[in-house]
């Protein structure tokens, strides 16, 4: 082959898949991989939940298999950027890899429900670090015209797994099989564990020498263990109590974060007049608008005669969304990528509002002509944010100084834990409060669809508020 026949052989200078050329192929799949992880699992254990009480029992402990995976999550992406001085990021990997194996053993073997919890703890510690790990190691791994190209990746590899994860789970749902969920996850933590001392590159910890914030580390746990367990709380006034007390949590984290030399996130990330504040509030306020799609599968089995399996892959189509406006705008650059993100949260916010009406539809005989318009806006829902969620990252990572990469990376998946547990307490308290449970049926059903997304689709307003005013922020 000559020359010029190899050059056009080459994937696009645009294109995603110069992420999986020679010189970055080893470092794309174990930072992939390290994503991959964090989604599947999330997914397939949530199909095998209520295999695992079946079998052990554990049923008052259950909201707690996923909410300790996420606070623990949480824990793991803070670890990257607030390790011990002398662990590099590549040795980060090694320990999150082992943790993560650790859990899924212990998970695999647990005699009893608190012993799942121990290990879905430890597998969120590492899970989380992996995930942030994906984002820290961007700038050491790709030039800086494939920042945005990585991003639209793990967006993929999300909305693939929301298919995949309930998929594979379906196959361990029946009697003890649920353990086997587990256990072939052991000998994959310890294979990547290995292999990242030689596929990962040794890089220098830049990091300011501060003590670590654990005030503020405290704070942002209490706060997501809190509105975890109101998202298991059928009782309307306790989940409310729990949600505002999070709330409070929250804003004493930054209010401390704001006074403090020992900072949790980076410099001016509490700061509504520095833009990598405003980049943050407009990644939370997405992430709490999209996962109001919690309850479109209730709404279209109820209300449409869908059936379970359609209904899952009709609410798959936000993850399909996503994963198409990211891969549609990840060569997108200057002022474009800047519209990319005010029209993806413009788009996001309508298509949650239009459902308020398309989906608050009673429709029992499932007539396409009623479902189609709104399986049209649950794929706009997913669009919206995938539109501009790789350029809001790559904003992040220029926004900030070297020796705050690591805070700021391990901040993105940290923004979205939060805005997807607030969220979904929230939308729990509004679909309740306008009839779910009370009066219920058809009528509650219809009230509670068409209040709960006219009031979730609010927040994009603050999310395209926000993304206006980074215009002069971008690169």
């Amino acid at each position: 082959m000559s020359k010029i026949d190899q050059t056009i052989a080459l994937p696009d200078a645009s294109s995603v898949f110069r992420l999986f050329l020679p010189e970055h192929l080893a470092a794309t799949l174990m930072l992939a991989g390290g994503v991959t992880l964090y989604a599947v699992e999330s997914y397939v254990t949530a199909t095998i939940a209520p295999s695992i009480v079946r079998d052990i029992g554990g049923l008052a402990l259950f909201s707690w298999v996923t909410s300790l995976f996420v606070a623990a999550a949480v824990l793991g992406s803070i670890f990257v950027a607030m390790r011990p001085r002398g662990i590099t990021l590549r040795g980060v990997y090694v320990i999150a890899a082992l943790v993560f194996g650790a859990g899924s053993l212990v998970a695999a073997i647990a005699p009893s429900m608190p012993v799942v919890l121990i290990g879905r703890a430890l597998q969120g510690l590492g899970t989380g670090a992996l995930a942030a790990l994906g984002y820290a190691f961007i700038r050491f791994v790709y030039p800086e015209p494939l920042w945005p190209k990585a991003t639209t990746l793990y967006a993929a590899i999300w909305g693939i797994s929301t298919v995949i994860g309930p998929t594979l789970g379906g196959f361990f749902s029946a009697g003890s099989s649920w353990r086997y969920a587990f256990i072939v996850l052991v000998p994959l933590g310890l294979v990547m564990a290995a292999l990242a001392p030689r596929l990962l590159p040794e890089v220098e910890d830049d990091r300011e020498q501060l003590k670590t914030p654990v005030a503020q580390i405290g704070l942002l746990l209490a706060a997501v263990l809190m509105i975890s367990a109101a998202g298991a709380i059928e009782a309307t006034a306790i989940k409310a109590a729990l949600i505002t007390a999070a709330f409070i949590a929250v804003s004493a984290m930054l209010f401390i974060e704001a006074r403090s030399r020992n900072r949790l996130l980076p410099s001016g990330a509490v700061s509504l007049s520095k833009p990598i504040s405003r980049v943050y509030l407009t990644m939370l306020a997405m992430t709490l608008v999209l996962v109001s799609d919690v309850f479109i599968p209730y709404f279209l089995q109820s209300l449409h005669g869908v059936t379970p399996l359609m209904s899952g892959y009709l609410v798959a189509l936000v993850a399909l969304g996503w994963t198409f406006a990211a891969f549609l705008s990840s060569s997108l650059t200057g002022g474009q990528a800047h519209a990319a993100i005010v029209a993806g949260a413009l788009i996001e916010a309508v298509a949650t509002a239009s459902l308020a009406v398309l989906l608050a539809r009673d429709n029992p005989q499932g007539h396409l002509p009623l479902i189609v318009p709104a399986a049209i806006a649950i794929f706009m829902m997913g669009f919206g944010i995938g539109l501009g969620w790789a350029h809001l990252v790559a904003m992040v990572l220029k926004l900030v100084a070297s020796n705050e990469q690591d805070k700021a990376s391990a901040a993105i998946p940290t923004m979205s834990s939060l805005g997807g547990a607030f969220g979904a307490a929230i939308a729990g308290v509004i679909a309740n409060g306008a009839g779910l449970v009370e009066p219920g049926g058809i009528l509650g059903a219809l009230s509670a669809a068409h209040w709960l997304y006219a009031a979730m689709a609010l927040p994009g307003i603050v999310a395209i508020a926000a993304a206006m005013t980074l215009r002069d922020s971008r690169n």
